[in-house]
């Protein structure tokens, strides 16, 4: 077997390894509380009377999928026992009438489990406990309380802390600037110009061509220089985006609404700062067509303007976090057939392993796929704002 196989597979073998192991050691620790929990109901028993069983809390794939496609203030890898492997992130809280800035850790809360400072992060256990409504209040939000460590809806706060999405793009940020800049500056000493690229600049080079050729030139005609460098950052940031949120453990950023409203609210000023007055001509009075179509067509012409950025926030959005839920699905039914029965559990491993394999593979297109997509329509749009002068000069031209 060749050297790249092998390495693919080991990569492929500690993927799956660090993407099941939270599942199975989740399992394993509610397993153990069941059985603590009914040898301590045994031993309390009354002398004569048997103990009733603990009710053993079932897996719940919901909490598992939205614990993995939420964000959230901690990066969790994995249980360990009753022990959770988890990376705490800064919490950044400004209150107004309390007139603090408080800045501490995550871990601080303990899970939910605690206040701190005046403040606790909510759970489902805490909800419940401090009578909030479940359709108002969700998991992971952080509330004030008031000095008997009840809820005080009179403290106007404003939080502002490093929550996992937030780390991650601009980590994403970071390695995305950093390999831009390294490979700029080979190109200004010369490498990739009298000699051949080197190391990064020969695997970044192809795919800027490609954006360049296929997508920036076609669509933009001679203008395509002065919007290049727009896409080309839309394309390496979603991309860049895309391929870290295939990392176990960690977050999926492009899966995240308020990511992509913002990318898609770059692409609609764009759009509209590159269109001119031909463009809103033909929106607001098409040409060659019947006046009573008019009253119908203007309308659906004028709407499509903001439909257009609508359909790239939620076509990357739907597709990159329809993935993740697709694994973890196929993951949690290894759990939820081995509550029926461990044979089921076992035999439906291999089954849904396998799956998850193929599913994660496509995954990696998708992470390719989404980004030259966006990018591409991005393109589409802008030279679609700036293709009624092009239509209007031939047209002078050919008569």
């Amino acid at each position: 077997m060749c050297r790249s196989c092998k390495s693919f597979i080991q990569t492929l073998v500690l993927t799956l390894v660090f993407t099941l192991s939270p599942l199975f050691f989740w399992a394993q620790e509610h397993t153990q509380e069941h059985a603590q929990g009914d040898a301590h109901a045994e031993a309390t028993a009354p002398a004569g009377e048997h103990a009733q069983p603990t009710e053993k809390k079932k897996f719940d794939a919901a909490e598992v999928i939205f614990g993995h496609v939420l964000d959230g203030h901690e990066y969790h890898f994995m249980d360990i026992g009753e022990h959770p492997v988890t990376l705490p992130l800064p919490i950044i809280l400004y209150s107004p009438t309390r007139g603090t800035w408080d800045i501490f850790m995550s871990s601080n809360f303990e899970h939910g489990h605690a206040a701190y400072k005046g403040y606790t992060l909510l759970n489902e256990h805490s909800i419940h406990e401090l009578g909030l409504d479940p359709k108002k209040f969700s998991a992971g939000t952080i509330v004030p309380l008031d000095a008997n460590g009840k809820f005080d809806p009179t403290v106007k706060y404003y939080d502002l802390s490093m929550t996992r999405n937030v780390v991650q793009m601009l980590l994403a940020l970071i390695v995305f600037t950093v390999l831009m800049f390294r490979v700029a500056g080979r190109y200004k000493k010369g490498i990739g110009v009298t000699s051949a690229p080197k190391g990064s600049q020969s695997l970044l080079e192809p795919v800027i061509t490609f954006v360049r050729d296929e997508v920036a030139k076609p669509n933009l005609g001679h203008k395509y220089e002065h919007y290049l460098p727009f896409l080309l950052t839309v394309f390496f940031f979603i991309l860049v985006n895309n391929i870290f949120g295939l990392i176990p453990g960690s977050a999926n950023v492009t899966g995240n609404i308020a990511f992509t409203v913002v990318l898609g609210l770059l692409s609609f000023v764009v759009i509209l700062f590159s269109s001119n007055k031909h463009y809103w001509a033909h929106i607001f009075n098409p040409p060659g067509v019947p006046l009573g179509v008019k009253f119908i067509l203007v309308p659906v012409e004028f709407l499509s303007v903001f439909i257009k950025p609508f359909a790239l926030i939620i076509r990357l959005f739907a597709n990159m976090v329809a993935g993740h839920i697709i694994i973890i699905c196929l993951i949690s039914l290894i759990f939820i057939f081995g509550e029926l029965s461990p044979i089921a559990g076992w035999g439906a491993s291999p089954l849904s392993i396998g799956f998850t394999v193929f599913i994660y593979l496509i995954e990696v297109l998708v992470a390719f796929l989404q980004a030259f997509i966006f990018t591409m329509l991005s393109a589409v749009f802008i030279g679609q704002a700036l293709e009624g002068d092009h239509h209007d000069s031939a047209e002078g031209a050919h008569h």
